[in-house]
């Protein structure tokens, strides 16, 4: 499996961007998919993931300082994972990873930078 991470960049506060996650591989038995993100000096989070219930119904998890700001999406004839953020702070300032949870393991992407600075 791999995961291919976009969409990073510099935006001024209350800007906006959207990541991309581009997936390949055996990819089944999905137990979730979600972001992450890594601030300097600190520990990697969750920001927000889709928990696959059933294979047909999936339900979304959003870390409160991102609630209502940030909104997870996936296209599955795609194998495609998305992030819209929105109203940006300095503080979501971080590399974010793509992450793929399946039955048979943990899969991460390489990360992609967004900075949040005027």
């Amino acid at each position: 499996v791999r995961l291919v991470e976009s969409g990073g960049g510099l935006v001024q506060p209350g800007g906006s961007l959207t990541l991309s996650c581009a997936a390949s591989g055996a990819i089944f038995r999905v137990n979730s998919m979600g972001w992450y993100r890594q601030a300097p000096g600190k520990e990697r989070e969750l920001v927000a993931r889709i928990i696959q219930t059933s294979p047909t119904n999936y339900t979304d998890y959003y870390v409160d300082s991102v609630r209502g700001r940030f909104t997870i999406s996936r296209d599955n004839r795609k194998n495609a994972l998305y992030l819209s953020l929105t109203s940006l702070k300095p503080e979501d300032t971080a590399v974010y990873y793509c992450n793929l949870h399946l039955q048979r393991g943990t899969y991460w992407g390489q990360g992609t930078q967004v900075t949040v600075s005027s």
